[in-house]
């Protein structure tokens, strides 16, 4: 019987071109971004945030931009008071959310301060695969979906920065200069204010710019192995009036925003050291809300793969 013929060196560089680009989509993974679209609602909040008092224009625009969203907050396909968006450009992509979030404006605060905090909630996502936090950042690994040597994962460091503090306004932030495979200018921000005394405006955002090399890959990996994946936003309806919902970077971009905004809640309502199960298992369960998009692995191993990252 005749060996199997090796590829061909042109079959080699596509070989290696597809890692390539699944690689890159571990990156983008963690830190896709949601964005912003200056619609009528972004006119209006920033109308209202001009004419705000001096002295907390951030907690100003926040409220006025919240109040803007008033009919969408309401009225969505997510069951609960958030929006989510996304936009690219030729070498960036943004994004944010924003939402209620269903406790104390101090609870929230409080959560999202510090690089202690924020590992616990990066954890949470599939492809974290270790955080360590440091005095002023923190250190992460990214990796597969399922479980993976942390000396195989891409290693990235962030530095924190908390711009406000104050008892009716947060503003916090990660950043990162340089990311994996020509990726650069990660940015993670947060915001927050009371709404209520029992409710939180929270404000979330991320950026990051890419080349032409993370571009090419991220196109080449869309069009195989991430061709089915979808976001949330709706593109129009198919033949039997059901939703037809966007594809691409934007998808991609939707899908972790959800992920993230998912972590961010399910550490606000398990804050403490020993509630860690829990924050796994609600965190879990409510990615599973949205299947079509976020379903990536059975919980029974999410959870034996998490158990063991977070001690790592």
């Amino acid at each position: 019987m005749n060996a199997p013929a090796r590829p061909t060196r042109p079959g080699r560089r596509a070989m290696r071109a597809v890692r390539f680009a699944q690689h890159l989509a571990l990156a983008v993974a963690l830190l896709a971004p949601p964005a912003t679209a200056w619609s009528q609602d972004a006119a209006s909040a920033a109308s209202a945030a001009a004419s705000s008092p001096a002295g907390a224009p951030g907690a100003a625009a926040l409220r006025a931009h919240f109040d803007a969203l008033k009919d969408r907050l309401a009225h969505n396909a997510f069951g609960r008071p958030m929006v989510l968006d996304s936009t690219q450009s030729s070498d960036y992509l943004q994004g944010e959310i924003y939402a209620r979030v269903d406790a104390p404006y101090a609870v929230v605060a409080k959560a999202l301060q510090g690089s202690d905090n924020w590992c616990a909630i990066l954890i949470l996502h599939l492809n974290v695969k270790m955080c360590h936090a440091l005095p002023a950042g923190l250190d992460m690994a990214l990796g597969r979906k399922y479980d993976q040597p942390v000396e195989q994962a891409y290693k990235l460091h962030f530095d924190y920065k908390l711009d406000a503090a104050g008892p009716d306004y947060l503003k916090a932030g990660l950043s990162s200069a340089d990311g994996p495979l020509g990726t650069r200018d990660y940015k993670i921000a947060v915001e927050a204010m009371p709404l209520d005394a029992m409710h939180t405006i929270l404000h979330m955002s991320y950026a990051y710019g890419f080349g032409f090399t993370a571009r090419t890959a991220m196109n080449l990996y869309l069009s195989t192995a991430g061709a089915e994946k979808v976001g949330f936003s709706s593109s129009g309806t198919d033949a039997e009036g059901k939703p037809q919902y966007i594809g691409g970077v934007r998808g991609l971009t939707e899908r972790n925003t959800m992920r993230y905004y998912l972590a961010i809640d399910a550490y606000v309502a398990n804050p403490a050291p020993t509630q860690v199960e829990k924050r796994l298992n609600d965190w879990y369960d409510d990615t599973e809300h949205y299947p079509r998009q976020l379903h990536e692995a059975e919980k029974a191993d999410y959870l034996a793969m998490k158990r063991v990252e977070v001690k790592r």
